[in-house]
Formats: structure tokens, sequence, C-alpha cells
């Protein structure tokens, strides 16, 4: 069996999506012929289109759709001599479909109480969960289906591994490791959702820090702080649990992957919340 066939197998086991990029024309010499196929997912690729500048290109785009939760196919035509500077010269026509439907990559940091009733609630959905925490005991002994334990002394560290259009919830036990999580995410910007557990008092500080250490105003008003549906009310850890995971529902329905640094403010798009959280 083909690599990319049983990659595509592989990937619908896993409910991951892929792009399968298929070279469907041919002119003069090119490092592969028409019907040359590989598959593109978030942290890898199976098979090969040829290498080279091509390959890489064609892993760029396939990212991008991946990261933007596109559905729709789409045709590049590559002159591999002018403008890939490849020595061969000849040209290709790309297909790039998606394969399997979108899955939320969502990263938890903190695994106090609203941490472990929410993470299960995420587990049901469509998505990725990485659960992080230096303290390994507070978490459960057993883990659901889809999520990743990853107990980090430096959680911060995570945030560089995170997959383009992660969904990033911050809700860790200490406010200064808050702080520095949440300058970290918003640095790299190219977050899905960014919410941060607290008060309205709590965002005030946090944002007038973040403008001391140089954070824009428009990027910081992509944070939701506080955050979850203001229409599910109360604060035990489930209620508040529930109404994070309603949020993050309406987020990924509204605009999966969202994750561009021009993107539409998330507070545009969903109702914003008026209840104060507790952590």
């Amino acid at each position: 069996m083909n690599n990319w066939i049983s990659a595509l197998a592989e990937l619908q086991a896993r409910s991951e999506p892929g792009i399968l990029v298929t070279i469907i024309e041919e002119l003069g010499s090119t490092p592969r012929n028409a019907g040359s196929k590989m598959v593109v997912c978030t942290e890898r690729i199976y098979d090969t289109i040829g290498g080279g500048h091509l390959e890489y290109k064609a892993m760029e785009i396939a990212r991008e759709m991946l990261a933007s939760g596109t559905r729709q196919t789409r045709l590049e035509r590559f002159n591999l001599g002018a403008s890939l500077g490849q020595c061969c010269g000849g040209v290709n026509v790309l297909l790039f479909e998606p394969m399997g439907e979108p899955v939320a990559h969502i990263a938890v940091f903190g695994a106090g109480h609203v941490g472990r009733a929410l993470v299960p609630l995420l587990a049901s959905l469509p998505c990725r969960v990485r659960w992080i925490d230096a303290r390994e005991h507070e978490f459960p002994e057993s883990m659901p289906e889809g999520v990743l334990k990853i107990v980090n002394d430096e959680p911060v560290d995570e945030v560089a591994q995170l997959p383009v259009g992660t969904y990033c919830i911050v809700m860790t036990h200490n406010h200064q490791l808050d702080l520095e999580l949440t300058a970290a995410i918003l640095k790299r910007g190219d977050f899905g959702y960014f919410g941060l557990i607290g008060s309205k008092t709590k965002r005030v500080k946090f944002e007038h820090r973040l403008r001391e250490s140089g954070f824009d105003a428009s990027l910081l008003q992509r944070m939701r702080c506080p955050m979850g549906l203001a229409e599910v009310k109360g604060k035990l850890p489930i209620e508040i649990a529930v109404s994070i995971a309603a949020e993050v529902i309406a987020t990924y329905n509204v605009s999966f992957g969202q994750h561009s640094a021009n993107a539409e403010p998330i507070a545009r798009l969903l109702p914003a919340s008026r209840r104060s959280q507790s952590q």
C-alpha cells in the first residue's frame, strides 16, 4: 500500500485533518511525474512530490490551509526554474485537497478545579487537547481519550510547541505564571482563541503591564478575559467550565482556526462575558 494511502487511513482513524497534494500536470523536466502525491498534516508529512523548494512551498500552502480550516480545494502552478530556482526547470501544477474534518487544537494551562472540570468537556468535542501543568499530582489518574498530559516545570516553554491556530486557555494557580503565559501567547500571535480566567480587574492589571512591555492594544483586544459566555452563569467549577466550553464551540463554529494577526477580534463575534471568574 502506498504511503500516502496509509497516511489518509491513519489520519481518518485519529480524526485528524490533512491536505492531499497531487501533481496533476507536468511540463518539461520535473522531479516526479503527474499523479505523485503527498499528505501534509500539522506536524508531519507523508510521501513526497519530489523534495526541494517545490515540496517546501507545497507544505507551506497546505499548512496555511489547515490553519485556516478551509474546505475549498486549491490549484497552484509552479515554474520550477524561474520561480523556485530548481535546476530541472519544468512546470508542475498541484492540486490541494482538504481531507477529514477540521479538528481544533486546544492547550489548557492549569490542572486546578476548573481545569479538571473543563478538560473532559473539551475531550468530548472534535478537538485535540494538551493539558499542561507543573504539578503532576493535580492531574486525575486517567486521561480522557484525545487528551495529552504534559508535566513541565516551565509551562511557558510549551507555548512555542503549540500548532498554529491553537485555542489557548490559561487558568493556572499563579497570577505571575498567568501573566508570563499571556505574554508568550500574545507574542506568538498565531492562536485561534486565547482565553484567560479572571475578573475584569485582573484584565485591567494585565493589560497595563503588557502595554508597558510593548504589546499593541489591538493584540490585547484578542484576549478573552473574563472568558466564557455570560449566558451560562454560576461560580461552581463545572458551571465556569461549561461557560468556557460554550465559548470555544462558538468560536470554532464562527471561524474555525481563526489565528492571523489581522483576524477580527473574537469580542466582536461573541457576547462579552459579564461574569467575573475566580480560580
